[in-house]
């Protein structure tokens, strides 16, 4: 009897670990590896620019730079927090392009993101102009970036956004790509880094870091004044820090 008992036991786990084991993996199809990362990027970086700029729109003065600061880094900490599995979250164009030299994306789909991003930015943008009053909407230049108004800021401004965009940037591959110190608290920090970036250095440049963040207002609101320091920018503090910081064995220069 108790051999009998011992054997439907061992045939009852047998058939629960049977149970449990996972169907094989199925690799992905071409939706999922080419046409649902672009959207999620899409959707992702529309949503951002959206919030951000109504942040921008609908602020107080009394709250100052505190409002716009706490709604853009809280909304890329949700946003990458729950898209990160699907396209990564990048939601920035210097950051596909820092991803991409650090190996942690495909040559094919740059392009591809980076067109996202900036078609991303002008939806969000516009929905942002039609949520918010056009005479709020006027005021703020439509969220554009709209700091710099003489040649003299140029420097320091330009020196900022190359600085800030280092910083962040630093903070996402060594949270997201590098293998050696990946942390899933990556949207929380660079949420957080978003913040204090805006906080430090709104008041001389704005604190851009994000082209596709300028490029949208830009179009919407037709705002181009020194429009190009939020590309050149980010797209140099992204590269030092890919390029020379940090990247593979083969091309950084400083981090080992």
């Amino acid at each position: 009897m108790a051999d009998e008992k011992m054997e439907m036991d061992e045939v009852g786990a047998s058939l629960v670990s049977s149970e449990a084991k996972k169907p094989p993996a199925r690799p992905p199809n071409k939706f999922e590896r080419l046409f649902q990362p672009c959207l999620a990027e899409l959707l992702g970086t529309m949503f951002f620019v959206f919030i951000g700029c109504v942040s921008v729109i609908e602020n107080e003065e009394a709250t100052g730079r505190l409002q716009p600061a706490l709604v853009h880094g809280l909304a890329v900490a949700a946003l990458v927090a729950c898209m990160a599995e699907i396209s990564g979250a990048h939601f920035n164009p210097p950051f596909t392009l820092a991803i991409y030299l650090c190996g942690g994306l495909q040559m094919n789909m740059v392009l591809p993101y980076l067109a996202s991003q900036l078609l991303g930015g002008v939806l969000g943008a516009a929905m942002a102009k039609a949520m918010t009053s056009a005479e709020k909407f006027a005021k703020a230049n439509g969220a554009a970036f709209a700091v710099l108004q003489s040649n003299g800021a140029i420097g320091g401004a330009l020196f900022g956004e190359v600085a800030m965009t280092c910083l962040i940037t630093l903070v996402l591959l060594l949270g997201a790509v590098n293998a050696t110190t990946r942390s899933p608290m990556v949207p929380f920090l660079v949420g957080c880094t978003v913040i204090f970036n805006i906080l430090a250095g709104g008041g001389v440049s704005g604190t851009c870091m994000n082209p596709a963040r300028a490029f949208g207002p830009a179009i919407v609101s037709n705002y181009w004044t020194y429009h190009w320091v939020y590309w050149v920018g980010p797209i140099a503090g992204s590269l030092v820090a890919a390029l020379v910081l940090l990247g593979d064995r083969k091309i950084r220069l400083i981090l080992t």
